[in-house]
């Protein structure tokens, strides 16, 4: 008997991840994953070729890149011993963890369980009970990848 998932914006990638399983259409993976690299550090921007996506999609769906076809996953294969870890916190760990946050949270959000709110202390969007519970949730900080990014 198969798990339903957790999460589903189509079929073309299907992963679980902490006992949940996701499954996401092409774009919406390669989305998510550019967003990930962009929020640890590991790139700038999210102007990304399509082999610089590729090379990432295949990163983290994957855990690593068979054969690069891009400058960036050049340099992930090249310099892997160095990027992998960062303070003992692994980088494709991490790629799939902001990955799956934020599919777990356009879940709640699709299921009425969470609204997307704007705080203005931070200057950016949050998310909150919409039943008036706690005011917003707190994201965990994240480890940074920005003294290892890529630059072309």
């Amino acid at each position: 008997m198969a798990i339903e998932a957790n999460y589903s914006s189509g079929d073309d990638f299907e992963i679980e991840f902490l006992e949940h399983r996701f499954a996401f259409n092409v774009l919406d993976f390669q989305e998510r994953v550019t967003a990930a690299a962009v929020k640890l550090g590991l790139v700038e921007g999210n102007e990304l070729d399509d082999d610089e996506t590729a090379d990432l999609v295949e990163l983290v769906h994957r855990g690593f890149i068979e054969e690069a076809r891009s400058p960036l996953g050049r340099y992930l294969v090249r310099h892997w011993e160095r990027v992998s870890l960062v303070e003992g916190e692994s980088l494709v760990y991490w790629l799939r963890k902001l990955v799956f946050r934020g599919a777990w949270l356009d879940h709640r959000v699709k299921e009425g369980l969470l609204e997307v709110a704007w705080d203005d202390s931070s200057a950016e969007f949050g998310y909150r009970d919409p039943r008036g519970g706690r005011a917003l949730l707190e994201l965990l900080p994240v480890p940074s990848w920005h003294a290892l990014q890529f630059r072309r």
